[in-house]
């Protein structure tokens, strides 16, 4: 299986095109309060300089869905993740909003609250979106944390989540750890921000090059040499 790769809290064109020429899927945009934050316009004029193949999404905590629609239809995301704690009725919204022009829905869950409380009131409503992220965030600090959650505290949950949707596995991913990550959940895939950095908002792009190949190093791996 071919992991999808999102290298998240894009901010620049010079980051965006490096990323795609390594070979990453999808490149991600933060419209929610973090020093990685990007201006609508900004993002349009990226965005327009991008292959029409790349996956352009844009991460959104809490906002109110008619302004969500409006700024994927303004800078031409193909697809929101939503970082807060919005609901399956807050999704129907979104789609109901988005009509014929349908957006790929990602929602993030954290993991430690994963593992107490479940999905909540996402229980039973997992079709709803097309994506679940996993990710180590936390009400204070949604993302972007640089930390890795308990992968092995998390693995039969996370292992649960993906009979039901493709999972996302986030949270202080880099070059040097994504192996592990993929041989212990293979995931349908990965997103990375902190690890491929080399400052708040500017990215290595040696470490892009670096990281995309490892995913797809370990995507070569046999199935039963997958497994800690």
């Amino acid at each position: 299986m071919r992991t999808w790769i999102k290298i998240c809290g894009t901010t620049n064109l010079a980051d965006a095109l490096a990323a795609v020429d390594a070979g990453a899927d999808a490149l991600g945009f933060l419209f929610a309060d973090s020093r990685r934050r990007v201006e609508p316009e900004t993002v349009k004029a990226i965005v327009t300089e991008l292959p029409a193949s790349t996956e352009k999404i844009g991460v959104f905590v809490n906002e109110p869905a008619e302004f969500v629609m409006k700024v994927a239809r303004e800078t031409g995301l193909t697809g929101v993740q939503l970082h807060g704690d919005e609901s399956p009725q807050y999704v129907t919204q979104l789609r109901q909003i988005s009509g014929a022009n349908r957006i790929k829905i990602m929602k993030s869950i954290s993991a430690e609250a994963g593992q107490s409380q479940g999905l909540g009131f996402f229980t039973g409503r997992e079709e709803c979106v097309d994506v679940l992220m996993v990710d180590s965030g936390s009400v204070i600090m949604r993302g972007g944390t640089g930390q890795v959650f308990d992968w092995l505290r998390s693995s039969d949950f996370v292992m649960s989540l993906q009979q039901r949707s493709p999972v996302v596995i986030a949270g202080g991913l880099d070059p040097q750890n994504v192996v592990a990550a993929i041989c212990l959940f293979r995931p349908w895939g990965v997103d990375v921000v902190t690890g491929v950095e080399k400052e708040f908002g500017k990215k290595d792009h040696a470490k892009i090059r670096s990281f995309i190949a490892a995913v797809r190093a370990a995507d070569q791996l046999p199935v039963e040499d997958k497994h800690l």
